[in-house]
């Protein structure tokens, strides 16, 4: 099975709304995505100094799948189907993102040593 991950930079329109729009993004959208068979993860990061035309915020979403073209069909299936039923948010601006298929397992480090 492979694995890919899908990354998706955004903004939020409206700087005064950003409470709003981040809530529905962890409420709403991230299951609402999370329905798409072989979507097993979901996570967001805001960038704390984004550069001009970066988004402040990254949703990346971890894929797996032995049939991706199938797997990306049902997720362009589904978020559709949620835009038509009015779960999308006008907030939204995407700037960039990308798909990325895994090419090693991943890797953990040691963490911080306890101090004695």
């Amino acid at each position: 099975m492979e694995r890919w991950l899908l990354t998706v930079e955004a903004n939020c329109c409206d700087p005064s709304r950003e409470e709003e729009f981040n809530k529905w993004y962890d409420t709403v959208h991230l299951p609402d995505i999370l329905e798409t068979p072989g979507f097993v993860r979901a996570v967001r990061y805001e960038n704390t100094n984004p550069a001009e035309g970066q988004g402040k915020f990254i949703a990346m979403y971890e894929i797996e799948t032995d049939d991706l073209a199938r797997t990306l069909a049902e997720f362009d299936e589904i978020v559709n189907a949620r835009a038509k039923q009015g779960r999308m948010s006008d907030l939204v601006m995407a700037v960039g993102g990308g798909l990325y298929k895994q090419v090693c397992a991943p890797v953990k480090g040691k963490g911080k040593k306890k101090k004695k």
